[in-house]
């Protein structure tokens, strides 16, 4: 009797934990921890400002000052070291796309990659048009690159029946490539002076995770040590230490051997998406959203190049850039339009795009050297989210979809909101579920 109110006890123990994983990975979930970590910010810094800034200034230096940690405050460590796990998580995601996923195949690939080509061209050109020989604009240009995915897939999901699935599916993918573009930018813009010996000593520890993983020696002993010996060494040798993440990310094998339940990859990203949605991304919404909400700051918005510069990037960058690069993929016939997706749809979806968040953020504190300059970027990149936010939902709730496939459709064999057409994405916001990203037909 005894044993079988404990197995029951068991059962229903790892119901409840799955079903806590599973709200915790599902995409629109990350936006709302987002949202509310940022609603916590922001009403933190405009009642408490002091006390704010004192916290996440602290000093949290650790160990030699030979490692390059000795210096770091309690923001370092969750734009660092925990926006490292975030990026492991993402770098997943690009190995599994790529090698297994809507991005293996070309012909499938060409629209969002597209799409998100033109919407990462676009933002930077307008913002250095508005910020040309502004003192202190340093890398601004760069901020604007960045979709982030939690709180598109969220105002997406508000749309309801109004939205295809086919432009959700397009919304991953390009998501997808934009995170690859918005990785390579950091690690080539943002790199301060690159020491040599601590990059070989990276690229070693990065060779034996490879063999490693060639070799099918799982265990987490070896690699955890592995993993923060690469953080270590990628941060001394002067890239941004979230590049060790997605490195290791895309060295993990996305493929599962005979007899395996599941692909490493997916295994890591399942079990790590709860944990990026519910403490890495609203960690760091938390330190770099505490912004001022006075008149004085939001007029700073609408006056100062650099922030004016970044909030028209974003939101008329991507609507200018995200439909001329699909446009132009389909006219070129390397591309077409998803079942249900009309050319109109291309409008709510480059404004969905112009929603910027997590990457931008860190964008903002990589390129611009003036803390002030910092925070009003800040600002211009929340109030852009939030009018395109505002205005991508005007699109899609103004046009019926001519009987396309309805998000929230329970049709068989068709996904639903919770389940994605064929893409799978993170973003800079909620890591989702591996397992629902592909169609099935």
């Amino acid at each position: 009797m005894d044993d079988r109110h404990h197995n029951t006890t068991a059962t229903m123990t790892r119901r409840a934990s799955g079903g806590l994983a599973g709200f915790l990975r599902a995409q629109t979930t990350g936006g709302l921890l987002l949202v509310g970590a940022t609603v916590a910010a922001l009403v933190w810094a405009n009642v408490a400002p002091g006390s704010y800034r004192a916290v996440w200034s602290t000093p949290a230096g650790l160990g030699p000052a030979w490692l390059h940690l000795a210096d770091l405050h309690v923001t370092d460590w969750v734009a660092d070291a925990l926006l490292a796990v975030f990026f492991f998580t993402v770098g997943l995601e690009l190995r599994r796309e790529l090698t297994v996923g809507a991005l293996a195949d070309r012909a499938s690939a060409a629209l969002p990659v597209a799409a998100a080509a033109g919407g990462m061209l676009a933002p930077p050109l307008i913002c250095l048009a508005l910020t040309h020989h502004t003192p202190g604009a340093g890398r601004a240009w760069a901020i604007p690159v960045a979709t982030d995915i939690a709180f598109a897939l969220g105002v997406l999901s508000l749309a309801g029946r109004r939205a295809p699935t086919g432009l959700r599916t397009v919304l991953l993918g390009l998501a997808v490539a934009d995170d690859l573009g918005g990785i390579l930018l950091i690690a080539v813009g943002f790199s301060n002076g690159i020491n040599p010996g601590w990059l070989a000593a990276a690229a070693a520890l990065l060779a034996a995770t490879a063999l490693a993983h060639r070799r099918r020696w799982g265990s987490p002993l070896l690699h955890i040590p592995l993993a923060v010996a690469t953080w270590v060494c990628v941060h001394a040798a002067g890239l941004h230490a979230t590049v060790a993440g997605v490195a290791l990310g895309l060295l993990v094998r996305a493929r599962p051997d005979p007899g395996e339940p599941e692909a490493p990859a997916t295994r890591l990203e399942r079990r790590l998406s709860p944990l990026c949605a519910a403490v890495v991304l609203p960690a760091f919404a938390l330190s770099a959203t505490g912004v001022s909400l006075a008149p004085s700051a939001l007029l700073h918005v609408a006056t100062d190049p650099i922030s004016r510069g970044v909030a028209v990037g974003l939101v008329a960058g991507k609507l200018l850039g995200v439909p001329t690069g699909a446009w132009l993929a389909v006219r070129l016939g390397i591309a077409r339009l998803p079942d249900g997706v009309r050319w109109r749809h291309l409008v709510p979806l480059g404004l969905l795009a112009g929603i910027g968040y997590t990457v931008s953020l860190l964008l903002a504190r990589l390129a611009l050297p003036d803390p002030a300059a910092v925070e009003g970027a800040s600002t211009a990149i929340l109030t852009a989210s939030a009018a395109a936010s505002a205005l991508a939902l005007v699109c899609l709730r103004r046009h019926p979809i001519d009987g396309a496939i309805l998000i929230g459709a329970r049709t068989p064999g068709v996904a639903t909101s919770s389940q994605p057409a064929s893409l799978g994405r993170s973003g800079s916001a909620g890591v989702p579920s591996p397992a629902r990203t592909r169609s099935q037909k």
